[in-house]
């Protein structure tokens, strides 16, 4: 049974007060669309950012949006909209047009189980394409709500409750999903061209939760999230796409009393994981902020975020340099250009520094590394070895850490032909 059924467009209905989502970039990076507000309402506004300087253009239709739209950019300067309407899910097309708003109806998506959610997938690869995940209670379904012929398509459903959404190919072919069944949540890939066939991608521990947040088509890098190597608590790790090596969660992405939630991945680093540089959004007791990792350098380098940042929204140059949008009084589109330490170059015959470890085991965490690497292969191109740490005194923790078989457990295989 879908989730799902295609409807023709209605009538706007009020939102839930639900807090509208800060930014979307495109594949590209040359466009941005997010909500901004007027007063007590909201409107669609797109920024350009490949040119000299970025500038915004208002998009507003004949009435304020609702705090729960979603907007995402595409690839020709349009702006797909999502707009919930009448018990429907509408989607249409907006574009400037002299001094208004031209807008092209798409159709609209209803989904008869009221406790069903839809929401739009990150831009896909190539930008002419935009889908959108609607779970319900036992399956969720993928849709192909823009680039389509004929209006909203739905392209595969899947048992179980998905969350997520990572393309893994530059083809926008593959779609990572974590999908929730039988009380654990594991990362799989659908193939949108195989009629939505499912394979598994990261299966760590049969008891663990695994997550993929984000991935990078040049090198191959995936940033996950599992609680396989601490139970009861997740963690930040770093394998390589259709590697056998194991997955690794290093040390210093652990920062006390803090969230951290990686947003962007350098591209241009062809089969070189461990240099691509990674941006991390930062939330603490003191704010939010920005933070840069490689995984060859095992350590964290924090960074000052512009006023107004559009905070978790940023994207990569090939070359390295981080770009942050923001909006303040001033300067109501801006772009941040910010520049990281560049990576360290170890000397020959030398493993790279630990990072800062707080709140922490070192001592146990010595252990469990060395237990993946005498289990498994211990070095390899694109996963630089482990240095080794001398123990110290253990303070307590609620829940002793575990060694983890993640030399059992690689990234799944994945069916591409």
């Amino acid at each position: 049974m879908t989730a799902c059924a295609i409807e023709p467009s209605a009538g706007h209905e009020d939102g839930d007060g639900a807090e509208p989502a800060r930014c979307a970039l495109s594949a590209d990076g040359a466009y941005a669309a997010r909500l901004a507000s007027a007063g007590d309402s909201w409107f669609p506004e797109r920024w350009t950012l490949d040119g000299p300087e970025p500038y915004a253009v208002p998009l507003p239709r004949n009435q304020p949006e609702e705090p729960d739209t979603e907007v995402q950019p595409m690839a020709d300067g349009r702006v797909l909209i999502h707009r919930r309407v009448a018990g429907r899910h509408a989607f249409s097309l907006l574009y400037p047009t002299g001094p208004g708003t031209g807008e092209v109806p798409l159709g609209a998506v209803e989904c008869p189980d009221v406790a069903a959610r839809l929401r739009l997938l990150p831009p896909a690869p190539g930008g002419e394409r935009a889908y959108a995940l609607a779970v319900g209670r036992r399956s969720t379904t993928v849709w192909l709500v823009a680039g389509g012929p004929f209006g909203p398509e739905q392209l595969a459903e899947l048992p179980g409750r998905c969350s997520g959404g990572v393309w893994l190919d530059p083809a926008g072919r593959l779609l990572a999903l974590d999908r929730e069944t039988g009380g654990r949540t594991k990362a799989v890939v659908v193939d949108l061209e195989r009629g939505g066939e499912v394979s598994p991608l990261l299966q760590i521990a049969a008891d663990s939760d695994d997550r993929l947040l984000l991935a990078d088509h040049d090198s191959g890098l995936l940033i996950v999230r599992s609680d396989a190597p601490s139970p009861g608590q997740d963690r930040l790790g770093w394998g390589v796409l259709g590697s056998t090596l194991p997955v690794r969660f290093p040390e210093c992405l652990r920062l006390r009393d803090c969230a951290v939630t990686p947003f962007a991945i350098q591209p241009g680093q062809v089969l070189t994981p461990e240099s691509c540089a990674v941006a991390l959004r930062v939330d603490g007791p003191a704010g939010s902020w920005v933070a840069v990792w490689r995984p060859a350098e095992r350590r964290v380098h924090h960074l000052p975020a512009p006023e107004g940042w559009l905070a978790g929204t940023g994207l990569w140059t090939p070359d390295g340099v981080l770009r942050l949008p923001y909006a303040t009084e001033v300067v109501p589109c801006g772009v941040a250009q910010v520049s990281p330490p560049a990576a360290a170059v170890p000397e020959p015959g030398t493993a790279p520094p630990p990072g800062p470890r707080p709140g922490t085991d070192p001592g146990q965490e010595a252990g469990r590394e060395a237990d993946a690497r005498t289990a498994g292969p211990t070095a390899a191109p694109g996963h630089p070895p482990e240095p080794e740490r001398a123990a110290e005194p253990a303070p307590p923790t609620p829940s002793a850490p575990r060694p983890v078989p993640l030399q059992q457990a690689p990234l799944g295989r994945l069916v591409t032909n």
